[in-house]
């Protein structure tokens, strides 16, 4: 049986890490987003996801040399994200050290993308990245452009098309749930992951090490992600993977 994997993530705004709450970064933890890699134990962490979340396409090119300079600390697969809209900048990429990415608006805008992408670099390399939002009834809707606009495409629908059209992976996060600090929306993170064929990788609330232990016992993920709790806590990425393995759950040892 494949381990599951625990995984860190970075949010990055004009070179700066940053805290996000419901997809709003206005609280930097880190002005360097090399000292966010340095403080993971490289032996607790299974993957470490990068996502350039800032507003202007233009911090595109910066984004590539902070990029660089991570995967030469990095010693643990590097997926990054955030305006990836052509095949030339998904290359670049990974001409930077990255071993994978994450696509978000353009994919739900041209689903094709998804397909050119995979043919192109192979279906592992590309993590559609869904962000969810839920309305008035509980019904959950993709939202695209940072989390600005709410669609009306059921989430659901949209994680099976962006399968059928290649992705390799699923990056599932819910807006609402975003730094509220009361652990992942499960429901959500369930339904997607019973319904794929391919690894889900659930995101959005962890505060406590027991929402990454819910994440797992409590869905159908292939993997538990972070942001904000592991900037917070001294040797958290250890802390977190000593408490999954506490519980017995099938993942890589410290």
């Amino acid at each position: 049986m494949l381990k599951q994997r625990l995984i860190a993530v970075i949010l990055v705004r004009d070179g700066r890490v940053v805290q996000s709450v419901k997809f709003k970064h206005t609280n930097v933890i880190h002005y360097d987003a090399i000292h966010a890699i340095e403080s993971f134990n490289r032996w607790a962490i299974d993957e470490i996801v990068v996502l350039n979340v800032s507003k202007e396409k233009e911090s595109k090119e910066k984004f590539l040399e902070v990029i660089n300079k991570i995967s030469n600390e990095c010693f643990v697969p590097l997926c990054v994200g955030g305006w990836v809209e052509d095949m030339e900048y998904a290359r670049a990429l990974l001409s930077n050290g990255a071993d994978k990415f994450t696509v978000n608006t353009e994919a739900f805008n041209n689903p094709d993308f998804i397909s050119t992408l995979a043919k192109k670099f192979g279906s592992q390399c590309v993590v559609v990245s869904i962000d969810s939002k839920k309305d008035e009834d509980g019904n959950e809707f993709v939202a695209i452009n940072r989390g600005r606009d709410i669609t009306e495409t059921s989430t659901f629908d949209w994680a099976k098309k962006a399968e059928k059209y290649g992705a390799g992976e699923l990056f599932v996060n819910s807006i609402d749930h975003d730094g509220n600090r009361k652990g992942y929306n499960l429901d959500l993170i369930d339904n997607v992951a019973k319904s794929a064929n391919v690894p889900v990788i659930a995101m959005g609330g962890v505060l406590q090490w027991k929402h990454l232990v819910e994440g797992v016992n409590q869905t159908a993920c292939s993997a538990v992600a972070a942001a904000n709790i592991f900037h917070y806590t001294e040797h958290s990425t250890k802390k977190a993977k000593q408490a999954l393995l506490n519980e017995e759950l099938n993942f890589r040892k410290i």
